[in-house]
C-alpha cells in the first residue's frame, strides 16, 4: 500500500507539472484564455497538494475531507479544460491526454474516498 500511496503522490505531482506546462503554452494575448488557464492552473496544482495533506492527515475524518478536496479540485480542473477545448483555445489532440489523466485520477480518488468511508 505504501508504494501505491507514493506512486499517487508522484502521479499527482506529474499531473500538476503537466498543467503548469499547459498554462505556459497558452497564448498570452487572449484574456479569456489566460483566465481559464489560470483557473485550470490553480485547481490542477491543488490536486497533488491536497493529496499530500491527506497522506499526512491526523485522523480518518481529516483524511476523508482532504480526499474530498482532491476530488473537488480534479473535477474543477476538468471543467476548465473542457471550456478551453470547447472554445477551441487548445487543440483536442493536445488536451485529450491530460483530460484522460484527470479522469483516471478522479476514478482513483473516488475509490479511495469510498473505501475510506467504508462504502466499498
Amino acid at each position: 500500500m505504501m508504494n501505491d500511496e507514493k506512486d499517487l503522490r508522484v502521479r499527482t505531482k506529474m499531473f500538476a507539472r503537466r498543467i503548469i506546462r499547459l498554462y505556459g503554452a497558452l497564448p498570452k494575448s487572449n484574456a479569456a484564455v489566460q483566465i481559464l488557464g489560470k483557473q485550470a492552473l490553480r485547481a490542477g496544482t491543488s490536486v497533488g497538494a491536497n493529496y499530500r495533506e491527506a497522506h499526512r492527515a491526523r485522523s480518518k475524518a481529516e483524511f476523508i475531507s482532504k480526499i474530498g478536496d482532491c476530488l473537488k479540485e480534479a473535477d474543477e480542473t476538468l471543467y476548465w479544460m473542457e471550456l478551453l477545448l470547447e472554445e477551441n483555445f487548445v487543440a483536442t489532440g493536445k488536451l485529450q491526454p491530460l483530460m484522460r489523466e484527470n479522469d483516471e485520477l478522479l476514478a482513483i480518488l473516488t475509490t479511495i474516498s469510498k473505501r475510506a468511508k467504508g462504502l466499498e
